[in-house]
């Protein structure tokens, strides 16, 4: 493999990422699991803290690098959270229930659902990390089109990220 020194994301200042659900590295509830999996497709509570003063919006994905995929499994993403905005609430990734401020945009999964699917590795594959990432942005608005995917939006808000908090949850399914 050619280590290419362009494959990461930019370095850029990190602020913090937590929930009352689950501890960086722990475990998620057992309702933040796929519906077919046992849970509920719940997304946790998030807090953060600590975004520079120059923040004009969010931008939010869970990512999980340990889907065997080739590519990951992207499980949810938000941006143009506004920049009042410090936490979400457990359901956020519902849009039927309301919890997400107005004016932030849910992108299709990769199930192409506009919500938060919950963790499902497959039986026997071992733990996967699901990893929240939320993005403070130096713009209020993104243009993204609407049935993009969510490493689209990655690439169309990588020039506008000031600084970057994370919170790895794990799961894994026995065999």
């Amino acid at each position: 493999m050619v280590n290419h020194p362009n494959w990461r994301l930019p370095e850029v200042p990190a602020f913090e990422l937590t929930s009352p659900d689950f501890r960086d590295g722990g475990i998620l509830p057992i309702w933040a699991r796929a519906a077919d999996a046992g849970g509920e497709d719940r997304s946790p509570t998030l807090h953060w803290t600590g975004a520079p003063r120059e923040t004009r919006s969010y931008a939010l994905t869970v990512y999980d690098p340990d889907a065997p995929t080739g590519s990951g499994f992207w499980h949810w993403a938000v941006y143009d959270l506004p920049a009042e905005v410090e936490s979400l609430p457990a359901g956020a990734g519902d849009p039927q229930n309301g919890r997400l401020p107005a004016g932030a945009v849910t992108l299709p999964n990769e199930y192409r659902q506009p919500r938060f699917t919950g963790a499902a590795p497959p039986a026997g594959h071992g733990e996967h990390r699901y990893v929240f990432t939320v993005s403070a942005l130096d713009v209020p608005h993104l243009d993204v089109p609407a049935d993009a995917t969510p490493a689209v939006l990655g690439f169309l808000m990588r020039e506008h990220v000031l600084a970057r908090a994370q919170l790895t949850g794990v799961q894994e399914t026995p065999s």
